[in-house]
C-alpha cells in the first residue's frame, strides 16, 4: 500500500537555505550529479529563490521510493525544475539519492527499480510555492556584469565617486543593463557642450538590485570628455547643474 510519509529529503518552501546552499545539498547527496548538463548548473548560479516538496511516495514491503520536485526561480524571471528519486532498493536497504533534469527521465529511472508494478503510488498535486521575491525591474544580460561594474568605477573621475565598499557589493553582479535617463534637463553652458545621464542597474545573486548614476559630459577646462559616477540619480543631476553653472551662458545665435 502506498501512503504518504515524511522524510529528511524533504524541506518545506520556507527553509532558511539560500538556493545555492539548497543546490549544493542536492548535488552532494545525489549519486549522479556529475551527469547533470553544464548549462543545468549554469543557469542555477543565478537563482533567486527554490522550493522543494515531496511529488509522489510508494511504499511496499519494506521498500520505499519518494520522488520530490525542487524548483528555482532565475534572474530572468523563469524557472527551473530539478527532480529527485529517492529510494532503499540497492544491496543494505540505504537510502539512494538520484537527480534527472525532466520527467521522462525520472519516469525511466523509476521503472528500473525492483518495486511491484501493481501497487498505485501516493501522488501528491504539483503546486510549487516560490519565497517571495520582486519582480526584477530591469531585463538584464548576464555578460561580465561584475567587470562592467570594475570598469565603470575605474574610468570614474569624480573624487565622491563611490568607493570600496560599492566595488566590492558589486563583485558579486550577476546581470546587468545600461539606459540613458532623460528628463530634468540642466542648462547647457558654453556652446557645444553636452551632459548625458546613463542608469547602471545590476542585479545581485541575492536578488538586490544596485544602481549607479554616470555622468558624460565635456564641460572640462579645455573641452575633453569626462565621465562621473554615483550612488543615486539625486547626486548625478546635482552634480551636472554644478558644473553647468560654473559654465558662461551659450552665446545666442
Amino acid at each position: 500500500m502506498s501512503v504518504p510519509y515524511e522524510t529528511a529529503a524533504y524541506e518545506p518552501h520556507d527553509s532558511p537555505e539560500t538556493p545555492e546552499e539548497h543546490l549544493a545539498r542536492l548535488l552532494g547527496r545525489a549519486l549522479n550529479s556529475f551527469e547533470l548538463p553544464d548549462e543545468t548548473i549554469r543557469r542555477l548560479d543565478c537563482a533567486l529563490a527554490h522550493d522543494g516538496s515531496l511529488h509522489s511516495a510508494h511504499h511496499s514491503a519494506g521498500l520505499h521510493r519518494e520522488t520530490y520536485r525542487h524548483t528555482w526561480l532565475l534572474a530572468d524571471g523563469s524557472a527551473l525544475t530539478l527532480w529527485e528519486l529517492v529510494h532503499n532498493t540497492a544491496p543494505g536497504s540505504e537510502p539512494h539519492h538520484e537527480v534527472y533534469v525532466d520527467e521522462e527521465e525520472l519516469r525511466a529511472a523509476t521503472l528500473r527499480l525492483p518495486l511491484p508494478p501493481d501497487t498505485p503510488d501516493f501522488e501528491l498535486p504539483v503546486t510549487v510555492q516560490l519565497s517571495p521575491v520582486p519582480a526584477p525591474r530591469h531585463a538584464y544580460a548576464a555578460e561580465n556584469s561584475a567587470d562592467h561594474a570594475r570598469r565603470l568605477l575605474r574610468r570614474a573621475e569624480n573624487t565622491d565617486r563611490p568607493g570600496a565598499d560599492t566595488a566590492a557589493l558589486l563583485s558579486t553582479a550577476s546581470g546587468h543593463q545600461i539606459t540613458q535617463a532623460f528628463g530634468r534637463p540642466c542648462r547647457a553652458g558654453r556652446a557645444g557642450l553636452g551632459f548625458s545621464l546613463y542608469e547602471h542597474a545590476f542585479l545581485l545573486r541575492d536578488g538586490e538590485e544596485v544602481s549607479l548614476w554616470e555622468v558624460e559630459h565635456t564641460a572640462t577646462p579645455d573641452g575633453r570628455h569626462m565621465c562621473e559616477v554615483y550612488a543615486s540619480e539625486d547626486a548625478a543631476r546635482e552634480a551636472m547643474e554644478r558644473r553647468a553653472s560654473h559654465l558662461p551662458e551659450a552665446e545666442p545665435p
